[in-house]
């Protein structure tokens, strides 16, 4: 995937890091969007179901808030679209280095701007403009991080929230139980058990998460900014890297 790669047929030990890290990275965000306001920010469907009850409750303000903001992750999603899914189309080579530089950006943002205390009191009752400003951060963050790796890896993937990945997960293990029955099961035991690093790694990064953040507050965020940091660095190394490797080489053999 760092070098540009269209799938992940290859279980290569960079790309099983680069996701592992983005599950655990996601894990941090989602404990800490929901410790910061009482949401989470990985996934769609609770703000759907809060949009229901803020109405419920006579509050469309409130309403409109839980609409408006899972609009950002539909964003980041389409900013990874553009700098990934149509470049592969076109078969081009995807800007990964962009889409991590992107999330790196927006982390070392929430990060920032909550050491200077923009976003107010951690943990505050969600009610104040910022907090929604805080949470539309967080999900523009897992929007491009979400659409990315889902793209790369033609869907099989999701670092953002365990669902869907579950649901393949328990598909998974029947083909494998029925393995006699069925032919290429290879292919299948290791998606399982990428699937079951990830779910792991997003639990670690929420157990990690929980405790940073119950201490330090706003500046949990660090932690993102650090796992996004590292991934925005290897992205933009092994890209370019790569293309200077290759212009030295084609200069020696002439």
């Amino acid at each position: 995937m760092i070098y540009g790669n269209e799938s992940i047929s290859h279980y290569t030990k960079s790309n099983i890091s680069v996701w592992m890290l983005m599950a655990l990275q996601a894990g941090v965000l989602n404990i800490g969007g929901f410790m910061a306001c009482h949401r989470f920010v990985s996934h769609v469907t609770g703000f759907a179901t809060f949009f229901g009850l803020e109405l419920a409750k006579g509050r469309p303000r409130y309403a409109w808030g839980m609409l408006l903001v899972p609009l950002f992750f539909l964003f980041g999603a389409m900013l990874s679209g553009q700098l990934v899914d149509i470049r592969l189309k076109l078969r081009k080579k995807p800007k990964y280095y962009i889409a991590f530089g992107f999330i790196f950006f927006l982390t070392l943002v929430v990060f920032v701007g909550g050491a200077l205390g923009f976003f107010g009191t951690f943990g505050e009752p969600l009610g104040a403009r910022r907090d929604f400003v805080l949470l539309a951060l967080l999900c523009l963050v897992c929007g491009v991080q979400n659409g990315t790796i889902t793209t790369v890896s033609r869907s099989v993937i999701r670092t953002t929230h365990l669902t869907g990945i579950t649901t393949d997960l328990g598909i998974g293990l029947v083909r494998i139980l029925n393995r006699h029955k069925l032919h290429d099961v290879e292919n299948e035991e290791k998606a399982t058990l990428m699937r079951l690093g990830i779910i792991l790694f997003f639990g670690l990064g929420s157990v990690l998460g929980g405790y940073v953040f119950s201490r330090y507050g706003h500046l949990g965020f660090l932690l993102p900014v650090c796992s996004s940091g590292i991934l925005f660095v290897a992205m933009t190394y092994f890209r370019f890297a790569k293309k200077f490797q290759t212009s030295l080489r084609g200069h020696s053999d002439s």
